[in-house]
């Protein structure tokens, strides 16, 4: 008697299962089909849609297949498969969000995002402060105004070379401070630092790099709750 397929084959290219019965699976394929399932349920807690969930399953189907992260866990490489699929994607998510729905620490999908880019001789494009702008100032609910000016900042905050080797997510942070401190709906940076995933000090940072120029940065139509001169001084 011939028993059914199993091994890489008995997936398609997005990861799906083509056998359901797992009396039949090898403990490969066992392993491979909770990391889909994995996958799904961490997608799921973002509000991911089917076609990031499609490529990580994909992309840790390679991965798998390929052997090379040998040593690391399934759900690491998962994790960062997903973290790597939201930005090629267009959807880039940060390392702490993806954190928050796996068990795995931000180190290691750290590590991992890099072993699998290596491995796959696969790239990622490079995220900006406009990535992360609606998201961050939509979860602090922040009014439409506030948004644009954060954006607005940032970029010309860019533009001007005032935050050399600064991370994009800790550049909106500080500019969707910026921005709200000079709006009636003001945000600590606790606030956005738990929104944005990133430290109060590294806010600090990054708005006493821009703060200087505070003036030069808000776009023309700005209405100011606080003005300029009176924005706190970190």
């Amino acid at each position: 008697m011939i028993s059914k397929g199993t091994g890489a084959a008995s997936f398609d290219e997005f990861g799906n299962s083509k056998y359901q019965n797992r009396r039949t699976m090898s403990s490969s394929d066992r392993a491979m089909l909770n990391a889909f399932k994995e996958i799904t349920t961490m997608a799921d807690r973002i509000n991911l849609p089917r076609n990031i969930i499609d490529r990580t399953n994909n992309l840790f189907k390679q991965v798998y297949e390929q052997k090379s992260l040998k040593g690391r866990s399934n759900d690491a490489i998962a994790s960062a498969c997903l973290y790597i699929a939201c930005r090629q994607e267009g959807v880039p998510r940060t390392f702490k969000e993806i954190c928050a729905v796996s068990r795995i620490s931000k180190k290691e999908i750290g590590r991992c995002f890099k072993l699998i880019l290596k491995a796959l001789e696969t790239s990622v494009d490079l995220i900006t402060t406009g990535d992360f702008m609606s998201r961050f100032c939509s979860n602090l609910g922040l009014p439409k105004q506030v948004q644009m000016a954060a954006t607005y900042i940032a970029r010309k905050a860019v533009e001007l070379d005032l935050v050399p080797g600064r991370s994009p997510i800790s550049v909106a942070a500080a500019a969707i401070y910026m921005a709200s401190q000079a709006s009636a709906e003001k945000k600590t940076q606790k606030e956005i630092g738990d929104i944005a995933g990133v430290a109060d000090v590294t806010i600090r940072q990054s708005y006493r790099l821009i703060y200087p120029r505070a003036a030069d940065l808000f776009p023309p139509d700005f209405k100011f709750d606080t003005p300029v001169d009176k924005l706190p001084l970190l």
